[in-house]
């Protein structure tokens, strides 16, 4: 889920601009898989002559040109122009750190869908007897899962530290903020200071996990997901609070004792109906949702374990539990506190504390950008953030003048049962068109892979959404069942192009696919 400055680090690599880079809290880069947390992305000329506070200085001084921002890898000798990415990881509250790669690589989609996957293994082994295969059903050894997502992970760090060589990069281990509009100054772990002074910047930070901080032991005794994908040991009986769906799936899926305490709304930003099947087919299969509760205090029990008391918020009444971790995924904060974005003049909505940003990704100061989570009013997904800096990078270079469209951007959750969509959700379209004007096409499913073993498909459940008027237009489409990441991603075309209820109608479907289902949604809840 999360922002950035991979894009930009991408596009300019190859162009040699000075590029500094604070990640989210940590300050990492990413100039390659252009979209997890990074930062600060800023060109300046080669010839620079550059100015230092307490230590060296790269980059700075000299007279500001202009500068191309393209996507090709371009020798930098040709561009005339400096490429530099600073980057730092700020450890974790319970002390962890990590590589270059951004939280996408290293605390989010990478290391999260490797372990969703180890999770459906389960379940395929279970499967297994029923079509002729005598497998036993072993237990799960989280050691051998971390070592081996763990190592995966390190090899994209390397990976992304050859790239930015290869791509003459110059690559700064150091946090970073801002000095003035055209200078950020970074730190290192031993406290030298390094200048780089830029004519293009572009914020692409991210975010970091939020603590409950008003929650007693919860910032001692608790971790997030900036931890969760790099313990050594299995988390073990695991309460997780408010929106850690994913997690929580995959943990149960481990074979893990877990419970989901959920305050409010589970997926709050999706169509509801959908969120509701997702929360029942988890509490169905041996997660433990807890609604309207809220936690109020961890302790450290003799031992290792941990005494959670939370209170029902319907009835007041308290409750307590013993659990081996407590993890928090109760939103994420917008990495721009430690910025100096005062220094620089750059604006943010003193609310979320974002960045506040135009149709151009452009801040309030003309030069300077912000990508991916970090700005106001941009999708926290990965993806976003690396079309968007590729884009900027082609508008800087001249290459272009498109903008990013941030209408019906596909994702997916990835639960056991995964929910894909893509486009609006029918409360948003209705609240848009109105109830009369709206069409939603639904249907319950069974995939033929889950007959002989005899698996539940209760919820496995299609949605499109539509305008009523013909020819239709498809306004969104939900999808709750296996590979949902996949079916989606084919459908997301035939939305962003218009593509009609009745055109979809008339595709031929692949037999037999779940994905097929989707062209035989002949009826409508208007209906019956």
């Amino acid at each position: 889920m999360v922002s950035d400055a991979h894009a930009l680090g991408a596009q300019v690599q190859g162009l040699g601009l000075a590029a500094a880079v604070p990640q989210q809290g940590r300050w990492e880069t990413h100039s390659f898989p252009w979209a997890q947390n990074a930062g600060l992305a800023a060109w300046g000329p080669a010839d620079s002559r550059g100015r230092g506070l307490r230590g060296r200085a790269w980059g700075g001084g000299g007279s500001r040109r202009g500068c191309s921002v393209g996507s090709g890898p371009a020798p930098p000798a040709q561009l005339g122009k400096k490429v530099a990415v600073l980057d730092y990881v700020e450890p974790s509250p319970q002390g962890t750190r990590w590589g270059l790669g951004g939280t996408c690589v290293n605390v989010g989609c990478i290391p999260k869908k490797l372990m969703h996957q180890a999770a459906l293994l389960g379940g395929m082994i279970r499967d297994a007897p029923h079509y002729g295969w005598g497998v036993a059903q072993a237990p799960h050894s989280w050691a051998t899962l971390a070592d081996a997502v763990q190592n995966h992970v390190k090899s994209l760090n390397w990976g992304h530290r050859i790239q930015l060589q290869d791509r003459k990069v110059k690559y700064f281990n150091v946090k970073a903020s801002f000095v003035d509009t055209h200078t950020v100054c970074g730190v290192s772990k031993g406290g030298e200071e390094t200048l780089l002074s830029a004519e293009h910047i572009v914020i692409a930070t991210g975010g970091r996990p939020r603590y409950p901080t008003h929650i007693e032991g919860a910032l001692e005794y608790g971790i997030t997901s900036d931890d969760l994908f790099w313990l050594k040991e299995s988390p073990g009986k695991t309460r997780l609070a408010d929106v850690a769906l994913e997690c929580a799936g995959l943990l149960t899926g481990l074979g893990l004792d877990t419970t989901v305490m959920i305050r409010s709304v589970p997926l709050r930003a999706f169509d509801q109906q959908m969120a509701s099947l997702v929360t029942e087919h988890m509490a169905g299969h041996g997660t433990r949702i807890l609604r309207g509760c809220a936690p109020e205090k961890v302790e450290k029990l003799p031992g290792q374990q941990l005494r959670v008391t939370w209170v029902d918020l319907t009835s007041d009444r308290k409750d307590a539990g013993t659990f081996d971790t407590v993890l928090w995924a109760i939103g994420r904060v917008p990495e721009t506190a430690s910025l100096n974005l005062e220094k620089a003049g750059v604006h943010t909505n003193p609310v979320t504390g974002k960045i506040l940003v135009d149709a151009q990704e452009t801040t309030s100061v003309p030069h300077i950008y912000a990508i991916g989570d970090v700005a106001e009013g941009r999708p926290e997904l990965t993806p976003t953030a690396i079309m968007a800096g590729r884009l900027l990078a082609q508008r800087l270079s001249g290459r272009t003048s498109d903008l990013m469209d941030y209408s019906s951007v596909p994702t997916t959750v990835f639960t056991p049962l995964e929910y894909g969509c893509v486009g609006l959700s029918e409360e948003a379209a209705v609240a848009r068109h109105g109830e009369e004007h709206v069409e939603v096409y639904h249907a319950f499913y069974k995939p033929l892979e889950f007959t002989v073993p005899q698996r539940d498909a209760s919820q496995c459940y299609i949605k499109m959404v539509c305008l009523r008027e013909p020819p239709q237009l498809v306004l969104g489409l939900h999808f709750l069942g296996p590979n949902a990441g996949e079916v989606i991603q084919g459908f997301a075309l035939g939305i962003k192009c218009g593509a009609s209820y009745q055109q979809l109608m008339r595709t031929v479907g692949i037999h037999p696919t779940c994905a097929e289902e989707v062209a035989k949604l002949r009826i409508s809840k208007r209906s019956g």
